[in-house]
């Protein structure tokens, strides 16, 4: 069975989430944007074993913490997909410029493509790549559990912003539609802020994509 826990890091309390396998106590975390102390506690809390981080895409307050924490716990890092290379490479301009604690770039372990698979123990979850909020924006999706893990590309009520660099607002209406609707309506999604919501409930509601 796969478990998670949403745990809100930095300043901008972005939901890190942590997801691990019962069966095995492995653990992968989903954008350690930073508070590290925090996330190990929770895993050690947790009695679970970190093997990898995850990102959806490479903004500072998703990414921040990765290369300092994939080092400590000698673990790889897998994602984005690598349209989001110049965000990595821009990590510690981004640090300077919100005020975040500095940050190192990295080279991810491995990149991530639309229909690639990523595994956390026995448990197994689908990516999809969402271009849009960022050209290398991926969500991790696990039908087991009726979850995906969006980053920001969507929110309860809202949706990803578009105004930073190569940002695209038809790209990402297109990645909601496209490739987040079809995954369900009773699927629940764990925005990178704010509570979670389903893909259901936002095609109701949303007014940036409702009756979409």
């Amino acid at each position: 069975m796969l478990h998670y826990l949403t745990i809100p890091v930095t300043a901008f309390q972005q939901n890190c989430s942590l997801l691990w396998c019962d069966q095995t106590h492995e653990a992968a975390l989903i954008d350690p944007g930073g508070d590290i102390d925090t996330l190990l506690a929770q895993l050690q809390a947790q009695q679970l074993t970190l093997t990898a981080l995850w990102l959806t895409h490479a903004h500072i307050d998703h990414a921040g913490g990765t290369a300092a924490l994939a080092q400590q716990a000698n673990v790889p890092i897998i994602g984005p997909h690598r349209g989001d290379q110049f965000w990595i490479d821009g990590l510690p301009q981004q640090s300077l410029m919100f005020g975040f604690p500095p940050a190192d770039t990295f080279i991810p372990t491995r990149w991530l493509e639309d229909g690639d698979t990523v595994q956390v123990g026995r448990e197994t979850l689908h990516v999809r790549h969402t271009p849009g909020h960022t050209p290398g924006h991926v969500v991790f999706h696990a039908p087991q559990i009726q979850r995906c893990f969006v980053g920001d590309v969507l929110f309860a009520g809202s949706i990803g912003r578009t105004d930073f660099p190569q940002g695209n607002h038809q790209q990402l209406i297109d990645s909601i539609t496209q490739r987040l609707w079809p995954m369900g309506n009773d699927t629940i999604f764990i925005p990178g802020h704010g509570p979670e919501s389903s893909f259901g409930q936002e095609r109701l509601t949303n007014p940036f994509v409702g009756n979409t």
